[in-house]
């Protein structure tokens, strides 16, 4: 997974009733683009860092129209 600040993460739902969730990367702690990131959820507006797992999808920028 590699990632640039301002893509976005799509972290999938991975039970019934769980949504997926969207999240801007802010900062990119990793080597050359790899987590852990800080990313910013959009439903809620919290930050935190993450280390995405095999349920998440890094959508570039590029391809998200920013």
């Amino acid at each position: 997974m590699e990632a640039k600040v301002g893509d976005e993460l799509l972290v999938h739902g991975r039970t019934v009733g769980h949504h997926d969730r969207h999240a801007k990367i802010i900062e990119v702690l990793g080597r050359n683009g790899q987590p852990p990131y800080r990313v910013r959820f959009e439903d809620d507006g919290k930050e935190c860092l993450v280390s995405p797992g095999p349920d998440a999808v890094v959508q570039h920028r590029d391809a998200v129209g920013g």
